[in-house]
């Protein structure tokens, strides 16, 4: 009998323990759109690939692009067109994963912008994937968050991410800032960045939207590392400050650094997060990002690169 009941407390520990692993749309990179953008003639008229993450498509035109196929993911790739003059702009691949099928790689570039005589811009770009929506054609350089609509719809409470990674991070190259207008050398190296958020968001009645931060998981990586698989981001409820795991980065977002959402009077606006929530609070949005920079925009390492893969929800 005792052997029986030994049995029995050993398989319901078990599944006391089991985690339910829940992959997020499209991130396990096999599918991707490849958007042929006609740049314009001012630039040399050069067909300039750029991919999205999504249902496997061709698109051959220059025309704003919006998330297909019910993908939840938008990148740092994106069509500019700056009084006429049609750029595209590319950070975020598919490549192979060694272990099979592909991933998602993204590197850190200055985009340059050359019309003889009218327009010689450097512009820095880390290479980045988000759950959100870019807004585009882009018009200017000027505040990029508000060009990107981050986070989605989400109430559930998950232990952690889980995903693959690998970084490589350039040797002797220094940071850089390249606004478009200038360009600077800066001290020290810049950090790849995997990050979860979750937040409870709410809207006032003049439409400003403000957050609490309900879950934090959030790492930099600064050295090259080989392929990592089935590594999870632990999610901390409540006040991250008072953890023993706490970093400065993983505080509060900075109001001048805001992420924006659409209001429902649909016009973009920052999200003001605000303070900490309650452990046990119940969040209204996601927010997961990658990205081979975690600097202020504009700033970077040029060459540093992150490949992530099979990203999912565990719970």
């Amino acid at each position: 009998m005792r052997t029986v009941l030994t049995i029995l407390w050993l398989v319901g520990a078990a599944f006391a323990g089991a985690q339910t692993v829940e992959p997020i749309k499209y991130g396990d990179f096999e599918n991707w759109i490849t958007r042929n953008i006609h740049e314009s003639r001012v630039l040399g008229g050069k067909v300039k690939q750029v991919y999205e993450i999504g249902p496997e498509e061709v698109i051959d035109n220059s025309k704003p692009y919006s998330n297909k196929g019910g993908s939840p993911w938008a990148t740092s790739n994106v069509m500019a067109n700056v009084m006429g003059v049609v750029k595209g702009s590319n950070a975020v691949f598919p490549d192979e994963n060694p272990a099979g099928g592909r991933c998602c790689k993204m590197t850190t570039i200055i985009e340059k912008v050359q019309v003889l005589g009218l327009v010689n811009l450097k512009v820095l770009v880390a290479g980045s994937i988000y759950l959100g929506y870019n807004i585009e054609p882009i018009r200017n350089a000027s505040n990029p968050y508000s060009k990107m609509e981050m986070g989605v719809p989400f109430t559930r409470r998950p232990k952690a991410l889980r995903y693959d990674y690998k970084v490589e991070i350039p040797k002797g190259v220094k940071r850089v800032r390249a606004t478009g207008t200038s360009t600077k050398q800066l001290d020290g190296t810049d950090n790849a960045e995997v990050y979860i958020l979750l937040q409870r968001r709410w809207e006032d009645a003049d439409g400003n939207i403000y957050a609490k931060r309900v879950g934090t998981g959030r790492e930099r990586y600064a050295s090259s590392s080989d392929w990592r698989r089935g590594h999870e981001l632990t999610v901390h409820y409540g006040d991250m400050s008072s953890h023993p795991d706490y970093k400065d980065y993983m505080g509060l977002i900075p109001a001048d650094r805001s992420y924006y959402a659409r209001n429902s009077r649909g016009k973009m606006v920052p999200v003001r997060e605000v303070g900490w929530d309650s452990a046990d609070a119940t969040p209204t949005h996601m927010l997961v990002m990658a990205s081979s920079g975690c600097g202020v925009a504009y700033e970077g390492t040029p060459g540093m690169t992150l490949w992530v893969d099979n990203m999912a929800l565990v719970y």
